[in-house]
């Protein structure tokens, strides 16, 4: 009985399960990039470091811009640049590795392709994360990708970019200056206690979020779910028992500490200016 053979068509994806996790460092420095890009150049790309754990997410720690020139059918990278800012960048820290790259704008590109092919001979299954550095409507759009092969028999014929999930998380103050960023029009930096006004009034707003939902949960209004219900235990367990007093106790405590911290750095920000003016005096006598 002689046996027939078939060519199929398939995608042959770069890695079975893939997440990321990038550091606010990393979007900040991506946008001061593009700032700071020349003028005749539309978008930024540049490489991202970090490290890759067992489980394939991918730690996306630090990044650096890449000078490159691009056409409608080509792109022309300065791969010399790249090796020698990554040679400086492993002195530092060598654990940080090559997980991917990055570009300004939405979404993919006619030449995200070539250049992901460049990175992928530096790093198997790179990731390409993308910013939307315009910020449309107060929102700052940040994907992730990594690429399948679409493959006829043993030929290669293309590259897709399949987006994967992708973890931001800040700190208040990092989360503080990225909601400046994504404003692009701001009259004057908050300080240290509008930054804390504008924490605490996003906490109170969450905090009514869930004081609602578990209202209408209760009432049978909303379905309930158990994922939800034990974070929500999670939450409440681990922040400690504290009576009212004990509470503004420990607020007033924090607030007198930083308006030390306040103090101490205007008084040395005076002593220095006060010791560069009697040095340019003396010079000058």
């Amino acid at each position: 009985m002689a046996t027939s053979e078939h060519t199929v068509l398939q995608f042959t994806p770069s890695s079975a399960s893939f997440s990321a996790r990038v550091h606010p460092l990393v979007i900040f420095n991506i946008c001061d990039c593009y700032v700071r890009r020349p003028d005749q150049a539309e978008r930024v790309i540049g490489t991202l470091l970090g490290s890759v754990s067992s489980d394939g997410t991918v730690e996306i720690r630090n990044s650096y811009a890449v000078p490159h020139n691009e056409s409608s059918d080509q792109v022309a990278l300065d791969i010399e640049y790249h090796h020698n800012i990554l040679a400086s960048h492993q002195k530092v820290n060598p654990k940080e590795v090559i997980v991917g790259w990055y570009s300004t704008g939405l979404g993919v590109t006619g030449g995200s392709a070539l250049i992901h092919e460049f990175y992928s001979r530096e790093v198997p299954n790179p990731v390409h994360l993308t910013v939307d550095t315009g910020f449309r409507n107060g929102q700052g759009t940040i994907k992730a990708y990594v690429s399948f092969i679409l493959s006829l028999g043993d030929r290669h014929l293309a590259a897709q970019f399949q987006e994967i999930p992708l973890d931001l998380r800040m700190v208040e103050a990092e989360r503080v200056g990225f909601d400046i960023v994504k404003s692009r029009t701001v009259d004057k930096l908050p300080n240290d206690l509008e930054g804390m006004e504008a924490s605490m009034e996003r906490l109170l707003a969450l905090i009514d979020d869930v004081h609602k939902y578990v209202d209408n949960v209760m009432d049978g209004h909303v379905a309930p779910d158990n994922s939800i219900g034990r974070f929500l235990s999670e939450t409440v367990s681990s922040l400690p028992k504290l009576s009212p007093s004990a509470l503004d106790k420990l607020v007033n405590n924090s607030l007198q500490d930083n308006f030390l911290l306040l103090y101490l750095s205007s008084i040395t920000r005076t002593q220095l200016s006060l010791a560069e003016k009697l040095n340019t005096a003396a010079q000058i006598l």
